[in-house]
């Protein structure tokens, strides 16, 4: 287990070493003397590497807990990096599944549809939020629609799933549905 005081008294080398932590988190002591948080990991059968900061300005204790963060994500069998290129992308970009679903909602509200009529709406979305909110509509494919589809079915409710595909296609601009 590394120390504070260990990676403070980390001197450079000649050629770029590391000082282990635990669970593939390391420190990388580079050359010109630069201290940077790494962690080690494997996803889909490939050693990966992903930053997690440079020492001083992310401490031991949050490298640890970024460290713990991305491992989470992969017990849940999502790519830290990809996670990550995933947020950044939805940061600067806003078409989010979620962003255009609220702008459907929004719109449905503004032509005067009834408060059971919106309840339905935002329901049956609810049903694909935890798969599809957060991603980019154009990163989203017809299987992975379907794979949210499957879990409504799988619990009996081939209605929902027929209703929430509908929905689905509100959401989803017209260029996208004719793939």
């Amino acid at each position: 287990m590394l120390s504070d005081a260990r990676i403070r008294a980390a001197k450079p080398r000649k050629t770029a070493y590391k000082l282990s932590d635990s669970g593939g988190l390391h420190a990388l002591i580079q050359p010109h003397g630069s201290k940077l948080w790494r962690l080690a990991y494997r996803y889909g059968g490939k050693q990966k590497t992903l930053a997690l900061g440079v020492y001083p300005l992310v401490g031991l204790r949050e490298a640890r807990e970024q460290s713990t963060a991305a491992k989470q994500l992969l017990a849940k069998g999502i790519d830290p990096s990809a996670q990550r290129r995933l947020a950044k992308q939805v940061a600067t970009n806003g078409n989010t599944f979620r962003a255009i679903a609220e702008e459907v909602f929004i719109k449905q509200q503004n032509e005067g549809r009834a408060e059971a009529t919106l309840e339905k709406l935002r329901w049956l979305l609810e049903f694909a939020y935890p798969l599809l909110a957060d991603r980019p509509i154009s990163d989203i494919t017809a299987p992975e629609l379907l794979a949210v589809l499957r879990k409504v079915e799988v619990r009996g409710r081939y209605e929902t799933a027929r209703r929430l595909r509908s929905t689905c296609g509100m959401v989803f601009p017209s260029s996208t549905t004719s793939r």
